[in-house]
């Protein structure tokens, strides 16, 4: 049986040959569905674990997600490297995802996950929005004008009627190359202080490096009324975004509770002070849309069900444009009960030179 090897160049040429408004909307109506099978019993999650590296908060994580309707399991391994940009110039973020079968442990895919992870986190923001932002929203605020900034302001296009979007980041630079990394989208793209953001902003997208127990990167101060947050940045102990007392006056929503009480922005309530999670929400979305008046905040920690999903859309494009490389990465013997069969003839007849360290040892 072979592997299905998915690469950054099969990754482009998918995203070339279907153009990345279908991908992403693929993504948001792919993530919809799926999260309403796991609230139904269909999937089965575990909170991600990994290795810490501090002070820098630097992480290599693993995620995994099992479903049960095809006997799949899905895991995803992520590399989180601040530094990265500024010392070896490749992304912050790097990820691979893989796939197998649960009835016999077949390494079915393995894909690069940097373009997907940043995708299938966009869609996932989206999907929050639409349920508890105003559907009117024209404006969005992005605090911290990196990578995964550029996959937030994708998805609420797809979902909004986008008018404006204001920037801020720390880094100057980043902040003014900002619209030409997202001039297809063809909106308006306006560097401006973090107080007129607040002020201005109906969705407010926080996608920061904070550092571990730093202080918060907006101050929750003059919001409008209304205004929805997607806090993407708090990925470990003691990281978050948002102030305490913006949390304590919102509608908190997890993405996934457990991973969310434990290094998400909600690490910083109790439990009882967090609301119904997104997969909750999506089964009964109207029951929560009179929220869309008031504040609210989307806890988004980040799921192997939404790596499944992004990995399952791409390998369907990969495998529909021929593209991809099918590799033999695992061992079958004949012999299951032999794997030392493939050197089984050298081992009967030694070459003269292990002929000679034999007879030395004798």
């Amino acid at each position: 049986m072979e592997t299905l090897l998915i690469r950054p160049q099969d990754i482009a040429k998918a995203i070339e040959l279907v153009g990345i408004d279908t991908l992403m909307d693929k993504t948001i109506a792919g993530l919809t569905e799926a999260f309403k099978e796991v609230n139904r019993g269909q999937g089965e999650l575990r909170t991600r674990a990994g290795f810490v590296k501090k002070p820098s908060c630097a992480c290599v994580e693993w995620m995994p997600y099992m479903r049960k309707t095809d006997q799949s399991v899905t895991v995803k391994v992520v590399a989180y490297q601040p530094d990265n940009i500024q010392t070896i110039g490749i992304p912050t973020v790097l990820a691979t995802t893989s796939l197998y079968d649960f009835n016999n442990g077949h390494l079915v895919a393995l894909c690069d996950a940097v373009t997907l992870t940043a995708i299938r986190t966009g869609a996932a923001s989206a999907i929050a929005s639409k349920i508890l932002a105003n559907p009117d929203s024209a404006t969005v605020g992005l605090v911290g004008a990196g990578a995964q900034a550029v996959t937030q302001l994708h998805g609420l296009s797809r979902v909004f009627p986008l008018q404006e979007v204001l920037v801020y980041d720390i880094n100057p630079d980043i902040a003014r190359s900002f619209s030409s990394r997202v001039a297809f989208l063809g909106l308006s793209i306006r560097s401006c202080s973090l107080d007129e953001l607040e002020r201005n902003a109906d969705i407010i997208c926080t996608a920061t490096s904070v550092d571990e127990g730093a202080d918060p990167v907006i101050t929750g101060e003059n919001l409008k009324p209304h205004v929805h947050i997607n806090a993407v940045g708090a990925d470990i102990i003691g990281k978050t975004e948002l102030p305490l007392s913006l949390l304590k006056r919102s509608f908190v929503c997890p993405d996934f509770p457990e991973q969310a009480l434990l290094e998400g922005e909600c690490q910083q309530l109790q439990p009882e002070e967090v609301r119904p999670s997104l997969m909750e929400m999506i089964e009964r979305p109207e029951e929560f849309y009179h929220w869309r008046e008031q504040q609210t905040v989307f806890d988004s920690t980040g799921l192997a069900i939404e790596d499944h999903v992004a990995l399952s859309i791409m390998q369907e494009l990969v495998q529909a444009h021929g593209l991809g490389q099918r590799l033999q990465l695992e061992y079958y013997p004949n012999d299951p009960y032999n794997p030392y069969e493939f050197i089984t003839s050298s081992l009967q007849h030694p070459p003269a030179a292990r002929q000679e360290a034999l007879a030395i040892v004798d």
